[in-house]
């Protein structure tokens, strides 16, 4: 990977600036960006008095843990798509 197809993307999360350097378009750093946006917005609308540490490593662990649930999901499929072959 070299500096020639990174790009610079500029986001904002939860009222911050971020300057995001990728491979990745502009519009997939944008639109991760903005899932990390929501998920904080809506983690801090249940628990209000977190501060912006616990806010973030909330929203963190509850990305992880959505990833893994899809991840077994995705191979229970593949799994049941092998044993038909």
């Amino acid at each position: 990977m070299d500096n020639h197809s990174k790009k610079k993307t500029t986001v904002d999360i939860y009222g911050q600036q971020f300057s995001i350097v990728g491979t990745e378009s502009t519009s997939h750093v944008r639109l991760v960006a903005s899932i990390v946006d929501d998920k904080m917005r809506e983690i801090s609308s249940k628990s209000p008095n977190l501060d912006i540490n616990k806010l973030a490593v909330l929203t963190a662990v509850n990305v992880v843990h959505d990833y893994l649930k899809l991840r077994d999901e995705f191979e229970r499929l593949e799994r049941q798509i092998t044993e038909k072959d």
